[in-house]
């Protein structure tokens, strides 16, 4: 019998070093969390000439350091740690354990990976390993290149804890590497609050310095609401909302926090969620020590939800343009008392020695699995939750001020009066005539605000209407209309013959058009109010538009519209819903067809084209009408301006007020290339 054993070739170090390692910050804080694991207070990262390929990075800490049994057994294996999260270390920490993959990538970095290691154990020794990685690559397998592992004398001075060592970087580190790294290793271990675990990483380099003084500033008192919501053991949460005063606003029970997943527990490890939410305007800074701009590039800089496991943060969440708790989008769906990664910082603290939550071998993240989305559930409810109490206190506020202004305003009005009654009589009439135009053009103006209010509220009542019409029409009338139509075609047929055509053909055939016509006005409101595409996803653009052309060929064809979709190459796609994208198409193909009915445009043509570049998705709609008129193309998006005889003015404001949510920017051209009008949308994508 041959006894065989499963080998690696020398190229599984180049692919792990080349996949593992997409940036130099991430490799280098994967040194870092080793330092941490070690029960180290501090760890300084300084980089050395490394502007340009040939420059190196030295990692050093005061930890318990390592001997050679611990290179050996722990240190050198990849793929397997010796840590394990049941089991604390000497200071209490739990143990980041990422099985050496990591590390494996960050000391690939350079042609040379040199550790000197100071163990506390042993006071006066001093281990040392080089590692040359030219040398795998004259033999074929990994185990065929001997490490040696030297013990010498401590050096007087030299305390304990491990130096790393990588020489000959094979690429030089750019300005925005380093910024990169300043802001992972300032928030590594959670700088938000005072760490009993005292941990502290610092970078030799001006990026590092600034954003350090900047997170220490420590904004959290100024927060107009600080959400706190604490999950047990159980699975059972609960949470509580405070003023920047401290006072508490609203307390929540678990029962509260999940009306809408049935109360059930929640399937994820302990945690904490605390979110700190801003109010960015000058009249709620202006009885507080800080300024508003600070507070502002303070969030600009370290913004959005972090997620911190075991003690350690995990990246991307909370980096710039991760939001992964949808702030930003459930802001779109509901403006009113939301946050928004530009107005709130959080984080997530999460204890998980039974290792529920697994990151990726990539470290870009955690599996997102059931335990993983449960966490992400537990933040959401919390948030939705502080949102409906915050909703519901000012919808009782404004109920209240309204009350109360009308009181007020009764009482001004006739102190005022009283005032005028008792001035001279010279001067009486004519106070009383400017008081009298001033009270005049005060109720006009409140009379066009009723009726804007009322537009909304109509408008709101149209679409419910328009919902259960297009929902009751989509079944028992459209289908009669239409099996009447086809009964009435055949047996005209059969009792014309061949005078059918000229008789009856031509209206029987309108019909059919007409009720078509119908159908497609259903279906699409139907589309845009169902409720499964309001849901936050990924929304593949082409498939979407494709999906609404195809709804309303039948609309176009019975206006005699011809529409021409122009696709860019991929399948370009972006994080939001498909009601969104859907609402911005859909305007702006009502716009072009409004256009047309009020024009002689003959051959109508619609052009839908989109193109990708540098991550954006650009969407140009034109048609051939009669082009933007009678109005400044930079006002076609303000509520209520419309050239349309009754139009509502509401479409292209929706369209913009959507696009700006998602990231994106619009732009009107007067007459395009169709020459009619043309409106480009831009949108970041996620992938294509």
């Amino acid at each position: 019998m041959t006894v065989a054993h499963i080998r690696f070739a020398t190229d599984i170090l180049r692919r792990l070093g080349e996949e593992l390692n997409p940036s130099p910050d991430q490799g280098i804080v994967e040194l870092v969390k080793n330092a941490y694991d070690a029960d180290a207070r501090t760890c300084s990262v300084e980089l050395i000439n490394t502007d340009q390929p040939g420059g190196s990075v030295r990692v050093k800490d005061d930890g318990d350091g390592l001997d050679s049994q611990r290179i050996v057994d722990g240190w050198l294996v990849v793929g397997r740690s010796i840590k394990t999260r049941r089991e604390r270390t000497r200071l209490g920490r739990i143990p980041a354990g990422s099985k050496g993959l990591g590390r494996l990538a960050a000391l690939r970095m350079g042609d040379f990976a040199k550790l000197t290691s100071w163990p506390r154990w042993e006071e006066s020794a001093e281990y040392l390993l080089k590692i040359d990685w030219r040398d795998f690559e004259d033999v074929h397998l990994v185990d065929e290149v001997e490490l040696n592992i030297s013990r010498s004398s401590r050096q007087a001075g030299a305390h304990q804890g491990t130096e790393i060592l990588l020489e000959k970087l094979r690429s030089g580190i750019s300005r925005v590497d380093v910024s990169r790294l300043a802001r992972a290793l300032v928030l590594l271990a959670d700088p938000f609050e005072d760490n009993p675990i005292g941990f502290r990483p610092t970078l030799a380099a001006p990026e590092y310095a600034d954003l350090e003084a900047l997170v220490r500033n420590r904004y959290f008192q100024e927060a107009d609401y600080h959400l706190a919501t604490a999950l047990d053991e159980r699975g059972h949460a609960t949470a509580v909302v405070k003023d920047w005063k401290g006072k508490e606003l609203f307390e929540g029970s678990h029962k509260e926090l999940t009306a809408g997943r049935d109360n059930r527990p929640y399937e994820c490890p302990e945690a904490s969620f605390d979110l700190w939410a801003f109010i960015l305007n000058k009249a709620a800074f202006s009885a507080r020590s800080v300024s508003l701009s600070a507070v502002r590039e303070w969030l600009k800089v370290f913004g959005g939800v972090h997620l911190y496991h075991n003690g350690l943060r995990v990246s991307p969440y909370g980096n710039p343009g991760n939001d992964w708790l949808d702030l930003n989008l459930q802001r779109v769906k509901s403006p009113e008392e939301r946050p928004s990664t530009n107005t709130s910082i959080g984080r997530i603290a999460v204890t998980d020695t039974s290792e529920q939550l697994i990151q990726k071998t990539d470290r870009s993240g955690f599996i997102e699995d059931h335990a993983f989305a449960e966490l992400r559930s537990l933040a959401q409810d919390a948030l939705d939750w502080m949102a409906r109490r915050r909703l519901d206190a000012a919808l009782r506020r404004r109920a209240t001020e309204k009350a109360s202004g009308r009181r007020t305003s009764d009482r001004s009005k006739k102190s005022l009066q009283r005032a005028i009654e008792g001035a001279p009589k010279a001067a009486r009439v004519e106070l009383q005539e400017a008081f009298t135009a001033y009270d005049r053009s005060r109720e006009r103006e409140v009379r066009d605000l009723r009726k804007e209010i009322q537009l909304y509220r109509t408008l709101g009542t149209a679409g419910i209407t328009a919902a259960t019409f297009a929902h009751e029409s989509s079944g028992n009338p459209i289908k009669v209309i239409t099996n009447s139509i086809q009964a009435v075609e055949r047996r005209a047929r059969a009792e014309l013959g061949g005078r059918y055509q000229e008789v009856l053909q031509k209206p029987v055939e309108s019909i059919v058009q007409a009720v078509d016509a119908l159908s497609v006005l259903s279906t699409v409101t139907l589309r845009l109010i169902d409720h499964g595409k309001r849901r936050v996803g990924r929304v593949d653009i082409h498939r979407v538009i494709k999906g609404l052309l195809d709804t309303f060929e039948p609309f176009f064809k019975g206006r005699d519209v011809t529409v021409e979709p122009d696709f860019g190459p991929g399948e370009p796609f972006l994080r939001g819903s498909e009601a969104a994208v859907e609402s911005i198409v859909t305007n702006l193909l009502n716009n072009s067809l409004v256009a047309f009915e009020r024009s002689n445009t003959t051959s109508r043509r619609i052009l839908v084209r989109t193109s990708v570049r540098d991550g954006t998705l650009t969407l140009q709609v034109m048609d051939n009408g009669p082009g933007i008129r009678g109005i400044d193309p930079k006002d076609i998006w303000l509520p209520g301006e419309s050239t349309r005889p009754n139009g509502t003015g509401l479409g292209l404001a929706i369209v913009r007020d959507t696009v700006i949510d998602l990231g994106g920017d619009a732009e009107a051209i007067p007459r395009g290339e169709l020459g009619g009008a043309e409106i480009v949308i831009r949108l970041p994508l996620l992938g294509s």
